[in-house]
């Protein structure tokens, strides 16, 4: 009788924490940021810029006041050619946007002479930010690289102490209970 006591008592333990963990799901649908680039970053007057959209899933825009506004296709690159009429020395912002995915901005400065593309000289926009897509939960990595937050940890395991203690203390008092 004891062992059924004890064998239940178990399976209402593992049943509240099974029920208590939450659970990942993965899916293909995953939205991804997009990655902008220039190249070059210098360019002179009337020069090609090879602009890209890395990780976008549409046709992406980029704009300047320096060049007309282009159109990266999906998996592609595109060159554009700076005015002639370009200020020597000045800093232009180019804009990219990826419907649904981002937009990120990068500067190009125009040098005077003439514009030869160099090796290694394709910079990524710091300023990405991502759109939240409606529909299903995105599955990866998570919070596994950070690293282990300790206040997190000992809440955690403080919640299922607690779950275990409470489960034990009704079940033995249910025991106790019948026993009279």
């Amino acid at each position: 009788m004891r062992a059924i006591r004890a064998a239940s008592a178990a399976l209402l333990g593992v049943a509240s924490f099974t029920l208590t963990t939450p659970t990942a799901v993965a899916t293909d649908n995953q939205v991804t940021s997009p990655v902008f680039s220039v190249s070059p970053a210098t360019v002179a007057p009337g020069g090609r810029v090879t602009l890209s959209a890395s990780g976008c899933n549409t046709t992406a825009t980029a704009t300047s006041g320096v060049f007309d506004t282009v159109s990266i296709r999906l998996g592609t690159s595109t060159t554009a050619v700076v005015d002639s009429d370009a200020r020597v020395g000045g800093q232009y912002s180019v804009q990219f946007n990826c419907p649904g995915q981002g937009t990120g901005s990068f500067n190009i400065t125009i040098a005077g002479g003439r514009s030869t593309p160099t090796i290694g000289s394709t910079a990524t926009t710091g300023t990405t930010t991502t759109a939240t897509a409606p529909g299903a939960v995105r599955g990866g990595l998570g919070g596994s690289i950070a690293g282990l937050n300790a206040g997190q940890l000992a809440a955690g395991t403080a919640l299922v102490v607690a779950a275990a203690t409470a489960t034990i203390f009704l079940v033995r008092r249910r025991a106790e209970g019948r026993r009279h």
